[in-house]
């Protein structure tokens, strides 16, 4: 076959314009490329490019905890305990009390204003962050055991152990007036606590959502 001027003589004679020659391109490379998908699969070609995970290493990153308690594991913290842990490891980003910042704020309702929280607006001012707070937006107890456990403290994540988590749960419910002082925190009483977003939220059940 002869070419010239890159147009084949076979289109010349079908006197196909150079306009619809353009446009078939991209559906001759689809096809093209489907037909060659077809021929990689038809021949079961193995890549080696993995390999199946054993149930011990799935198991060390399958830690999401779920609302109804699904995947929280085996431990327990007080309030008093995570209230040392929270002064030492937790308040440089956070505040003494949880609200001061710069890192988001953890204890109180929503929005710019409280009155037992007058300066919060001006702090909002220079940490636009502090508008939401954990205690007033994030609806379960047991999505913060698992943000904790799995991302906190922020320099050294899942460096806490499952006490720990769940001490700083304890006193960060505390804060926010949802236990009591002495209270003690498990993978059973975490799931006591009624969060004020609850209400707001949904979390589909039954046959709408299965973990498997």
């Amino acid at each position: 076959m002869q070419f010239r001027r890159g147009i084949s003589l076979a289109t010349e004679r079908l006197k196909i314009p150079m306009s619809k020659q353009c446009a078939l391109l991209p559906i001759f490379s689809g096809l093209v490329v489907v037909l060659f998908s077809a021929f990689l699969q038809a021949q079961d070609i193995n890549t080696n490019l993995g390999k199946d995970l054993l149930q011990s290493e799935i198991e060390t990153y399958a830690i999401t905890v779920f609302p109804d308690g699904t995947n929280l594991p085996l431990g327990r913290g007080t309030v008093v305990q995570g209230a040392a842990l929270y002064k030492n490891g937790c308040s440089m980003c956070h505040g003494s009390r949880g609200i001061e910042g710069p890192a988001a704020r953890l204890v109180g309702q929503d929005g710019w204003f409280s009155l037992t929280d007058p300066l919060r607006v001006l702090r909002i001012k220079q940490y636009p962050i502090l508008l939401i707070s954990v205690g007033g937006l994030w609806p379960h107890a047991t999505t913060i055991f698992d943000y904790i456990r799995r991302a906190m403290p922020h320099h050294a994540p899942k460096s806490l152990s499952n006490n720990e988590a769940y001490a700083l749960t304890a006193y960060l419910l505390y804060r926010n007036g949802l236990i009591d002082e002495h209270a003690t925190l498990d993978r059973q009483s975490i799931l006591n606590v009624t969060m004020p977003a609850q209400a707001r939220s949904a979390f589909p059940r039954g046959s709408d959502f299965v973990i498997e």
